[in-house]
């Protein structure tokens, strides 16, 4: 049975106090109703745990956390997922600025768009490869500096349909990682030393996996996402900036 936590007038630091007692005391299953701007929940949390999140979270959601499955029934504020090291963020909305920043474990799945400098700092470390897929578009700067990840971005499911599928500047900095576009993208959008490239067997399984967990997590279609052609973006060597400053 779920633990229900109402956090209408609750300030940041109180609402946080009693989703850590809860966890304490054993509980699997949260459910934060009237959420209004709230910051850091979950943020350090390392239990396997369920929250369901009624309202508008506010920054830094899930910040640091790792074994968390957050589910944000609508939308969410800057920074969902900064610096996370495992577990799961689902938005069945929009997302906002900085989502996944320095990310370097589990997953952040966005139902429709993100802002700005998603992704960036991204990381991998051996056996922890975090993963973002966005299900409508992306502002200026998506995976700047990442290191390491997968970005898929689908650009379906937009409320801006006049909007380019990602702003200016895409991978700027990135040295690791790839992100997958759907239908593509201009290579004038493009940061600097980065290729596109089409996928090859390996590309088609990572994306089929990562889709089908998307999906099934957001009742959307994979065969119809899946139907149309993806591109590969990555940095064109190992060291792309490795003279940048040199000599």
């Amino acid at each position: 049975m779920a633990f229900e936590i109402d956090a209408k007038d609750l300030h940041y630091r109180e609402l946080n106090k009693l989703i850590r007692k809860a966890i304490a005391e054993g509980h699997k299953h949260l459910v934060l109703k009237n959420i209004n701007g709230q910051r850091y929940i979950a943020a350090g949390v390392s239990a396997e745990v369920d929250i369901d999140i009624y309202g508008v979270p506010g920054l830094d959601l899930g910040a640091f956390m790792r074994g968390p499955r957050i589910r944000v029934h609508g939308n969410t504020q800057d920074g969902a997922g900064n610096t996370m090291d495992d577990g799961k963020i689902i938005v069945e909305g929009m997302a906002g600025d900085v989502v996944g920043y320095a990310m370097r474990g589990g997953k952040i799945f966005v139902a429709s768009d993100v802002g700005y400098r998603v992704g960036i700092h991204m990381k991998a470390y051996m056996d922890k490869v975090p993963v973002i897929v966005i299900g409508g578009k992306a502002g200026d700067f998506l995976g700047e500096y990442m290191a390491g990840g997968v970005i898929i971005l689908l650009g379906m499911y937009s409320r801006y349909p006049e909007r380019p599928i990602a702003g200016i500047f895409l991978g700027t900095g990135m040295h690791g990682g790839v992100i997958y576009v759907r239908e593509g993208v201009p290579e004038t959008q493009l940061g600097a030393a980065l290729q596109i490239e089409d996928l090859d067997e390996e590309d088609e399984k990572v994306l089929r996996k990562h889709l089908e967990e998307y999906c099934q997590d957001l009742g959307y279609n994979l065969e119809e996402i899946l139907a149309t052609k993806f591109v590969k973006i990555r940095p064109q060597t190992h060291r792309p900036y490795g003279k940048l400053y040199a000599y």
